[in-house]
């Protein structure tokens, strides 16, 4: 297969997964294909197609003619396959779920070509239906006990420094997932000492006990996000609740100290920048380190419709309001999502000031040891 051949095929993955990205792609590829506007309202039949494939803008029907512009600024570049390929065939052999894939990240090529990833642990089923994720809903197939292994293994291969593991949500779960979790967080220490964890979790419906057993396996980074403001959760995130977020960030630095706290928001649904600076107080009376603010881009049909694309100055003027509140760290842009250039953080707070020096560990927060059995199911 030629290398033009597979390109194409990588954009047409590239795009399905993330529709509203057709028309910023980068010049080389913006000539062969002819989308420039935000696609999810166009008929299927031009998704993708060639330049001199293309229906004339007469031909498609005028309800379902676009009717709103991505900004310019909102641009990425395609990857070639070249560039993606070792981490995707490593995922595909180790059988393992990221992240990047499953919520159609605009950052996929970048990290990918960069050789990193951020894991998505028990499955690809969420058994929440929040209105912003491409993340399908459903009942999840029971805990692969061997999947901490996999993807430690993964994570050697592909040397990494700073390893990101999140997850769906899994409510039928005793635990929600937190003793999986805590399997993860042992094995990739285990494999890979000198690097640091850090985990992206969901709520656990709020349980004190979930918590610990997550804590007690000390990740450097213990990251939750919030989402949104409080006022849109009944829509962006209907089964989950805005204190219940605040509450398990605040348990998280009660129980242990030393653990990094993180957490981020999606801008761009409707909320005002009161609401906004109202979140980063929350947050901070809460004892969260870091904090991250990205624009919500719509993943698909069926999803919550983009209200307003933040210009990139927005998002500074945010960025210098996080910083002037204190938060240790504040990433803040279009293209910010909660695990993007984690291994900054990293390199700054969690190794010092030489980017090889050996992680500082968390201290234990002093629990009682936890035995971790398989989540009931």
């Amino acid at each position: 297969m030629s290398d033009d051949i597979r390109h194409d095929q990588i954009i047409w993955q590239y795009s399905y997964r993330c529709p509203q990205f057709f028309h910023i792609l980068d010049a080389s590829i913006a000539r062969r294909y002819a989308v420039f506007v935000e696609t999810t309202t166009l008929p299927d039949s031009v998704l993708p197609t060639r330049l001199a494939e293309a229906p004339a803008p007469d031909t498609i029907p005028l309800e379902r003619k676009v009717v709103r512009r991505i900004p310019e600024w909102l641009t990425i570049k395609v990857p070639r396959a070249k560039d993606i390929g070792n981490v995707e065939n490593l995922m595909r052999g180790e059988r393992l779920v990221t992240v990047c894939e499953e919520a159609r990240c605009p950052n996929l090529g970048e990290c990918w070509s960069k050789g990193t990833a951020t894991f998505m642990v028990m499955g690809d089923t969420c058994t929440r239906s929040c209105r912003f994720c491409a993340i399908k809903t459903g009942k999840g197939l029971p805990l692969d006990p061997d999947e901490p292994r996999r993807l430690a293994d993964a994570a050697k291969q592909l040397n990494l420094k700073h390893v990101v593991v999140t997850s769906v949500n899994r409510d039928e779960l005793f635990d929600g997932g937190a003793a999986h979790f805590a399997r993860v967080i042992e094995s990739l220490r285990e494999a890979l000492p000198e690097s640091t964890i850090e985990v992206l979790t969901p709520d656990f419906r709020g349980r004190r006990f979930a918590i610990e057993i997550v804590c007690k396996a000390h990740p450097h980074v213990f990251n939750h996000n919030t989402e949104t403001v409080p006022r849109l959760y009944r829509t962006v995130r209907p089964q989950a609740k805005y204190a219940r977020s605040i509450d398990f960030l605040r348990t998280v630095k009660e129980i242990a100290p030393t653990i990094y706290t993180k957490s981020g928001i999606m801008l761009g649904l409707g909320e005002t920048e009161a609401e906004v600076i109202e979140v980063l107080s929350d947050w901070k009376d809460a004892g969260v380190d870091a904090v991250t603010m990205g624009q919500y881009l719509k993943p698909g049909k069926g999803y919550l419709d983009v209200v307003e694309y933040l210009h990139p100055s927005r998002f500074e003027q945010y960025k210098k309001i996080a910083e002037e509140i204190g938060f240790l760290s504040v990433a803040s842009g279009p293209f910010v999502r909660s695990s993007y250039n984690a291994v900054d953080f990293s390199e700054k707070f969690l190794r010092g000031p030489e980017n090889n020096a050996e992680p500082r560990r968390p201290a234990s927060p002093g629990l009682r040891r936890l035995e971790l059995p398989l989540a009931v199911q």
